[in-house]
């Protein structure tokens, strides 16, 4: 029995056309999901397209555009999802924003705009898609993505590790609501993979920081988050886990002192 085996599924990555959404996406295709990608950059996002359909077939996946703040697109791609696959089994939030602003230097506007990205994004696709897989019977997954810093906030990112903390909480609240409709609800805690929201924080002196806390004493690469995802995709393999932050950090969260 192929406990990963996602043929027949649809999933839709909000952020799919980031370095780890994009990984991500690669990886459930890879086990036999459609993929719809979802964001902005409509170029980043085909590129994603271009691999997925270079290893899993022309009809693959697919690419649409929308702001993932924005309930009337999210609204909009729901429904031209449905009309190119016809169903929706698995959602993942990948949306991301960080800013180094040290605290007292934060706007409302910046505070706004990451809080929109990272937390926003997720109530809304959660409300949108997250009510359609309710509604239709046929149960599904969401996966939102969070941070190592949700549960121990990190110096300089103040409004990110705020934001994900909250992820963290929308997770286990919607876990909850939704287990009657047969959605499980996790999230995935990357530890540091270099992408491009971080790159600029990763001055030599942060580096050797990370690594001094990291037990396996390196960063990640970004296709060590498709395992994760997998399982928490399949029913088969997690049908029985909703609730659950993973963590894929290295050893990141078990170090003290």
């Amino acid at each position: 029995m192929n406990l990963f085996d996602l043929s027949g599924r649809t999933a839709v990555v909000i952020g799919g056309n980031s370095t780890l959404g994009g990984e991500m996406a690669i990886g459930l295709a890879g086990y036999g999901a459609r993929v719809a990608i979802v964001g902005r950059n409509q170029e980043k996002a085909e590129a994603v397209r271009s691999r997925i359909e270079q290893e899993a077939g022309a009809d693959a996946a697919a690419c649409f555009q929308a702001d993932a703040t924005s309930a009337n697109d999210l609204r909009r791609v729901l429904e031209e999802i449905l009309a190119w696959s016809g169903r929706i089994d698995i959602l993942m939030n990948c949306p991301g924003r960080n800013s180094v602003t040290p605290f007292f230097e934060i706007s409302e506007d910046e505070w706004d705009g990451i809080m929109d990205v990272n937390l926003k994004s997720v109530v809304l696709a959660c409300q949108i898609f997250g009510k359609h897989m309710v509604t239709s019977g046929n149960g599904g997954s969401i996966i939102n993505i969070s941070s190592v810093s949700s549960e121990t906030p990190l110096s300089k990112v103040f409004t990110y590790s705020a934001s994900k903390a909250g992820v963290n909480s929308v997770t286990k609240f919607l876990a909850r609501e939704f287990a009657s409709g047969g959605v499980r609800v996790n999230a995935i805690i990357p530890g540091f993979f270099p992408a491009e929201q971080n790159r600029k924080i990763l001055s030599e002196e942060r580096v050797a920081s990370i690594m001094g806390h990291t037990p396996m004493k390196r960063f990640g690469e970004a296709s060590e988050l498709q395992g994760a995802a997998v399982f928490l995709a399949s029913e088969r393999a997690s049908g029985f886990v909703t609730g659950s932050i993973v963590r894929v950090d290295g050893g990141f969260g078990a170090m003290t002192i």
